[in-house]
């Protein structure tokens, strides 16, 4: 096959997923990534520093009621309580009553819903549900199960947090969902948004390789200059 006939189907084949490549990159660049975190309309870190003057459990009492054992303790406060917070080293989380040292349970859908709000700086005052969800989606890929609150605004904004710790793990908007729209057409996982080496890639990318250098190639081969010392060639010939 000839470069010429290679290079026009090629164009053919490739040339649609470079346009989307393109436009997709574009939009990318051109979207604010605080806008994409939705950082305009929440504030992620939920939990506050304690006042000085609160008598608090030791960490010997709080660690003496740890489940597990603990690669990190810290002391908050959540919805207005002092807790501690403790880091297990498998990576979960758990809260204990700063005062007391006692475990306190997972919060509830009341205590989640109260969480989003007070992280809520969008206008209005928009209603909100809160559920708990056990099954990954594009949305959401994180540990499992965490509470979903969502508020009845323009950008249809979704927070996520987690019944173990209290804090906010994610925030999902209208933006974030167009951004991730056009990144799963970017890296060609139109499924799950996530794997960036999928076959659809590598060979796309590989037909853009093959493309640029049909593409030299025929260049070359079509070079003005070059016809000219051909033509320069078989005149002193004829003479």
């Amino acid at each position: 096959m000839g470069a010429s006939k290679l290079h026009r189907w090629l164009s053919l084949i490739i040339g649609v997923q470079l346009l989307l490549w393109f436009s997709s990159g574009l939009l990318m660049s051109v979207l604010p990534i605080e806008r994409v975190r939705g950082e305009h309309l929440v504030t992620r870190d939920s939990a506050a520093p304690l006042a000085p003057t609160l008598q608090l459990a030791s960490p010997a009492t709080v660690l003496r009621r740890a489940s597990a054992p603990v690669r990190e303790l810290r002391y908050a406060s959540l919805l207005g309580q002092p807790i501690a917070e403790l880091t297990m080293t498998d990576g979960t989380v758990r809260l204990h009553d700063a005062r007391t040292g006692r475990p306190l349970p997972r919060l509830d859908a009341p205590a989640a819903i109260r969480v989003a709000r007070a992280a809520y700086r969008g206008p209005g005052a928009p209603a909100v549900t809160g559920v708990l969800i056990g099954t990954a989606s594009t949305e959401y890929r994180g540990k499992l199960p965490v509470w979903r609150v969502e508020f009845d605004d323009e950008e249809t904004t979704r927070v996520f947090v987690s019944p173990d710790s209290g804090r906010i793990v994610a925030v999902r908007t209208g933006t974030w969902r167009l951004y991730d729209f056009f990144w799963g057409l970017h890296i060609m996982d139109w499924k799950n948004h996530e794997d960036f080496n999928t076959p659809w890639m590598m060979a796309f990318a590989a037909g853009g390789l093959l493309l640029a250098v049909a593409g030299v190639v025929l260049l070359y081969m079509r070079w003005p200059r070059r016809r000219r010392r051909k033509a320069q060639g078989v005149s002193e010939v004829a003479a």
